[in-house]
């Protein structure tokens, strides 16, 4: 049976706290011989370890159970403090950025996939119709903001300054031919405005959350190729020799999975292994 339990960015308070406390009644999460409770994004990444759950775990003696999270923060604050013993949702970037601003020490066990990035549109069927003054919508967050400009830029679109990295922001574009305005929204956010915007640049998880098909429908998608955002399991440092976390990345990144990814995802999720 599975322990899936889902848990909503207006509950994300309450989820912490009931999360702490179930640590400290059974300290399953820090406890090496317990169950092994791992924070997720629903899309893929849930549906990643939910397959791992029912099909491959018991055969390697792991007691796996998830818990989904629908934002990008409360997983590595319930990794940070134990209330998890791992995470799955994020990439290097981001975690490093995390990490910095919050003084938290995470770091990564195994990449597992990618999602690439890509803009979307309602109202054009190619980023070169986009109109002079379009509205884009963008991740609010350092990182996958910084990320979406540089698709963009990658894309013609934009053109950045030199040398810019992960912290770019709108400020740092130096050439603006269709003069696109942006609008800077939470991640989650981003496909519920396609409605209200000419595009917008949505995370991969949460375009197949919303049934977009970044390999169908995205009017532009990032390249896999050196492409230093793929999404890996990550604990507190000190708890990578953990069995179970040992058990959970080899299963992650086992032949099996890696067809699970290829069969259910169709181009949109890419395994990285």
């Amino acid at each position: 049976m599975r322990n899936t339990a889902k848990i909503t960015t207006a509950v994300l308070a309450a989820g912490a706290l009931t999360l702490g406390l179930t640590a400290c009644g059974g300290d399953s999460s820090s406890s090496t011989d317990g169950p092994l409770i791992v924070a997720a994004s629903p899309v893929p990444h849930a549906e990643i370890l939910t397959y791992v759950q029912d099909n491959l775990a018991k055969k390697e003696g792991l007691d796996l159970q998830v818990k989904e999270f629908t934002d990008y923060v409360t997983p590595n604050t319930a990794t940070q403090d134990g209330s998890v013993g791992a995470n799955y949702f994020q990439n290097k970037p981001y975690l490093d950025d995390f990490n910095k601003k919050n003084g938290t020490d995470i770091v990564p066990v195994v990449t597992v996939h990618l999602e690439p990035l890509g803009l979307y549109s309602h109202k054009v069927k190619k980023a070169d119709d986009l109109k002079s003054g379009a509205t884009v919508a963008i991740p609010n967050d350092t990182v996958n903001e910084a990320r979406a400009l540089k698709l963009l830029a990658a894309n013609g679109l934009i053109t950045l300054k030199a040398g810019v990295g992960n912290e770019a922001t709108p400020s740092d574009i130096t050439k603006n031919p269709k003069n696109l305005k942006f609008k800077e929204l939470e991640a989650a956010q981003t496909p519920r405005s396609l409605d209200d915007v000419d595009a917008a640049v949505v995370n991969g998880n949460y375009a197949i959350e919303s049934d977009l098909k970044p390999s169908k429908d995205a009017l532009v998608l990032e390249s896999p190729e050196n492409n230093p955002y793929g999404n890996f399991l990550a604990v507190k440092k000190g708890n990578e020799d953990d069995p179970r976390v040992k058990k959970l990345a080899k299963l992650l990144t086992s032949p099996e999975v890696k067809k699970f990814i290829q069969d259910k995802y169709a181009g949109s999720v890419l395994a990285s292994f």
